[in-house]
């Protein structure tokens, strides 16, 4: 067993506050959501938080047969952005298993589903669990979570990250729940379990006064403010998102930066060179990471929905999709960008680690970077 204080201490001693960026008008109670009193008090908690939603109580229904009612994929979207459903999650720590990429391939796992932002891009969108379930969720079973997780340290031999971002914001709905305050002290007291956290929120107050051991790797997906305005709606601006990570890195923790997706609108390199100049020479960060379009063509048909079928992203993307399923931009654009930006990091500070995400070998070849293949994100 994980030796983790009983959950009680948290619904006990944390005050939920609502969500920024946030504001249901349905939460759907599922399945498994009343197993202890524990959980029956957080969802109490959590439905208090907004007293103008409509509550429904579906326990007969696991979490992702919810069904919103709508065929038109936009208005499905949009539902799902709009409701929270609560639940428990009995497969929520899995290793990912990508094929015909360098992803090196992670442990990764989900007290929370999908993501109450509404990036224009947003690749989660076109993902089968996401596209037939778009609710934004909450799993109560955070102590069986944890409980996977630590089975699955005690047998490694050496420092592993657990990703909390693959498939949700990792601290968009913190404030609601409060499992930073949990999850950062249980991996500060594992010896070979590291935690990587992925977001684009601001919700960082839980987090700073917590004896976290350098265990876990806090990291920020950002974007110059250019692009913000156009792509990302409903989302903390980059300037807001850079004083969280200085609060971050103050208190101790390492933090990196996703660059991702990177959009070559007009003026791009000016507009990137700009803003990485100010991110690395105002953030301490361990490591950088760059990525561009890597979609499923249903996230895709969604950005088309918001944007036009003439908009800066798919007007450039390839008519073809790659060996591993996913639309990119064409490979000779890909190179211009990453050249330009590696070389302005480079300058910047020579000995900060770059990686590349969920790219192809012939990328990182004509970059000279094979020796980078699996230095990303998602790993130590």
């Amino acid at each position: 067993m994980t030796n983790l204080p009983l959950l009680e201490n948290l619904y006990q001693d944390y005050k939920p506050k609502p969500a920024p960026y946030f504001n249901p008008d349905t939460i759907i109670i599922t399945k498994g959501s009343y197993q202890t009193l524990q959980q029956r008090n957080l969802v109490e908690t959590i439905c208090s938080m907004y007293p103008n939603a409509q509550i429904v109580e579906r326990l007969d229904l696991p979490h992702n047969r919810v069904e919103l009612n709508s065929s038109e994929p936009l208005e499905l979207h949009y539902r799902g952005k709009n409701t929270l459903v609560l639940g428990v999650h009995k497969s929520a720590v899995r290793s990912s298993e990508e094929d015909r990429n360098t992803c090196p391939n992670y442990w990764h796992f989900s007290p929370y589903g999908f993501c109450p932002y509404d990036c224009q891009y947003c690749y989660l969108a076109g993902t089968p669990g996401v596209k037939y379930s778009p609710t934004v969720k909450i799993f109560l079973n955070l102590r069986e979570i944890l409980d996977q997780i630590y089975r699955v340290a005690s047998r490694l031999t050496r420092p592993t990250a657990f990703y909390l971002g693959k498939l949700q914001d990792a601290l968009a709905l913190d404030p609601l729940t409060g499992y930073s305050r949990i999850m950062i002290p249980f991996f500060a007291r594992q010896k070979q379990a590291r935690l990587t956290l992925l977001t684009k929120s601001t919700n960082v107050d839980n987090l700073l006064d917590l004896d976290h051991q350098r265990h876990t790797i806090l990291s920020w997906s950002l974007n110059p403010p250019e692009i913000h305005l156009a792509f990302e709606k409903n989302v903390p601006s980059p300037g807001k998102r850079t004083i969280a990570i200085k609060k971050c890195a103050e208190a101790g923790y390492p933090v990196r930066a996703v660059i991702m997706p990177i959009i070559p609108v007009e003026g791009w390199q000016n507009i990137y060179t700009s803003f990485l100049k100010n991110l690395v020479q105002s953030v301490p960060l361990d490591r950088i990471t760059l990525g561009q379009i890597c979609s499923y063509s249903a996230a895709l048909k969604l950005t088309e929905r918001k944007l036009g079928k003439r908009n800066p992203i798919s007007s450039q993307l390839e008519k073809t999709k790659s060996k591993d399923g996913r639309t990119r931009f064409p490979l000779t654009l890909r190179l211009k960008v990453y050249r330009h930006l590696i070389d302005t990091i480079k300058k910047l500070q020579h000995r900060l680690d770059i990686g590349l995400c969920m790219e192809e070998y012939p990328t990182f070849k004509a970059l000279n970077m094979e020796g980078d293949i699996g230095r990303c994100n998602c790993v130590l």
